[in-house]
């Protein structure tokens, strides 16, 4: 009511380790790291890290109730401890899609709930698609449905209305003639067979992003945005499947399975103002998704942690222990 004071906002939990981790061979040429941490006895969840190419970071544990979930999360290929690494061969979102259900599978879990933001969303919505029975529920946060204008807006001509000066650094890194379509742009030296070149414009692709995703701006750039081994993936993944449209039949895609997913508990933490994948998409899945719980966070950007975004999440993980479909 007007004029109570709001309830205090919930926190992460306590870092933890990781109680087991393995190498996964998935296919001839990749290798991908799994853990597990957690209370081994707990409801499953799975954590699917964004990017593509960003690799997991211990935080995302954190989201969970260590008492109450058991937790699995894998460095998607070619990223992260994955191997080989920034490899683009046979990796694909149904590469990735496949790899999920093979964990699932090797790991003796019938359901689980799918933890995602960003990417990890895209991905969690493309798992829920193909395997809605193996879905006790869904968290999700930043909603990406990697429609072109989504792809657009970010790379393109939007966001940089709102970030000029870190858009002027990503454009620096492409000639002016080539400029009409930065995607491709940047697709040419991300593939090049000169290292330097590759790390240059990884550099500036992923500063770009690094510099936007917090709702405070250039100055909150995360530190792993200037390391050059985490950039080659990050940047060199990303493209290729931006440039591929995710690797989906349609633009809209994720938005026409949505039928198929509706009868899977949902929970979708959106920052109002998110740069990177802005409220649009998150409203479009929930007019599709009429059942699914999007929650605007007022004060917010696209980054996992920023305080509303943590509170969101981790009520959402929380009410998921007690009420998803096990």
């Amino acid at each position: 009511m007007y004029g109570q004071t709001p309830p205090p906002r919930r926190d992460l939990y306590p870092a933890i380790e990781a109680y087991s981790s393995e190498m996964v061979k998935v296919s001839d040429l990749h290798t991908i790291y799994v853990e597990q941490s957690g209370n081994p006895q707990g409801r499953p969840a799975v954590a699917l890290h964004g990017g593509p190419g960003g690799g997991l970071s211990p935080e995302m544990r954190r989201f969970f109730d260590p008492r109450r979930f058991r937790v699995l999360a894998m460095d998607q290929r070619g990223c992260g401890r994955s191997t080989p690494h920034a490899e683009l061969r046979e990796n694909t979102t149904w590469d990735l899609v496949a790899d999920i259900e093979r964990v699932r599978e090797k790991f003796g879990i019938d359901k689980w709930v799918v933890f995602g933001g960003s990417w990890g969303s895209t991905l969690a919505l493309a798992y829920a698609a193909k395997h809605p029975q193996r879905c006790a529920g869904l968290v999700l946060r930043g909603i990406f449905l990697l429609r072109k204008s989504e792809i657009d807006w970010f790379y393109q001509d939007g966001a940089s209305h709102v970030y000029p000066d870190a858009f002027e650094r990503y454009a620096a890194a492409i000639p002016p003639s080539e400029r009409g379509d930065f995607l491709s742009a940047y697709h040419k030296r991300l593939t090049s067979n000169d290292w330097a070149e590759r790390v240059r414009a990884a550099r500036a692709w992923a500063r770009w992003e690094g510099e936007t995703i917090s709702i405070a701006g250039p100055s909150a750039l995360p530190s792993r945005f200037n390391e050059d081994r985490f950039v080659e993936a990050f940047a060199r993944i990303e493209n290729h499947y931006f440039m591929n449209g995710g690797f989906f039949e349609t633009d809209g895609w994720l938005l026409e399975q949505a039928p198929r997913m509706r009868a899977i508990p949902c929970r979708i933490a959106q920052g109002r103002y998110d740069m990177c994948t802005p409220m649009k998409s998150a409203w479009d899945l929930k007019q599709r998704w009429p059942e699914a719980e999007l929650e605007v966070i007022h004060d917010a950007g696209h980054s996992s942690l920023e305080p509303g975004i943590v509170d969101a999440l981790v009520r959402a993980t929380d009410w998921m222990a007690d009420r998803a479909n096990w």
